[in-house]
């Protein structure tokens, strides 16, 4: 996936400025695509050339004016040709997994330290998208308020965060796991 593409959907989802768009990539599209703020801009810049976003200037009162973005049906043509794409297979690279299996040939239980760190840090991130899923979808087994039901972005977009939710869980009871076996096991050969 490019960057493009999670600017589209982000746009498609609400215009906005480059600075708006950056604080969306920080708040919410960020737990599964990070980029800067000039990895955004100069993608915007290129995207508007490309012609797929269109830019309109919004006067501000005692401020510069700000450029606010949108998509264009070249863009949503583009996003579209994407969606249709069959993903690639990803790679994934997990540096506490090897030093887990390496772990066999030292002392297994110097890794403790280091999977508790890495415990903290997904519990956090855990409480983190359950406070944003709080916040942005109410009470999760409540029913639609007066029988209206949330827009397909809206229900889509709490199913990305129940996946990260979900993905969170799965780690703190692997990590779990691994410090049960981690505290078993006495100092390697």
């Amino acid at each position: 996936m490019a960057l493009e593409h999670a600017i589209l959907v982000s746009l498609l989802e609400k215009p906005g400025s480059g600075y708006e768009l950056a604080r969306r990539f920080e708040r919410s599209i960020g737990y599964f695509w990070t980029a800067t703020h000039q990895q955004i801009y100069r993608v915007l810049k290129r995207m508007e050339a490309d012609g797929w976003i269109d830019v309109r200037e919004v006067p501000q009162q005692g401020r510069p004016d700000k450029k606010e973005y949108s998509v264009s049906g070249y863009g949503r043509t583009a996003l579209g040709e994407w969606l249709h794409e069959p993903i690639q297979p990803e790679s994934v690279r997990h540096e506490l997994a090897v030093k887990i299996r390496g772990a066999a040939f030292d002392d297994p239980r110097a890794l403790i330290g280091e999977v508790r760190r890495h415990q903290r840090m997904h519990r956090d991130q855990l409480e983190h998208y359950l406070a944003g899923e709080r916040r942005d979808f109410g009470a999760v087994d409540a029913p639609p308020c007066d029988g209206v039901r949330p827009d397909a972005g809206r229900e889509l977009q709490h199913a990305v965060l129940r996946g990260g939710i979900a993905y969170e869980r799965m780690m703190i009871a692997w990590l779990d796991d691994v410090l049960d076996t981690l505290h078993r096991l006495g100092p390697g050969r």
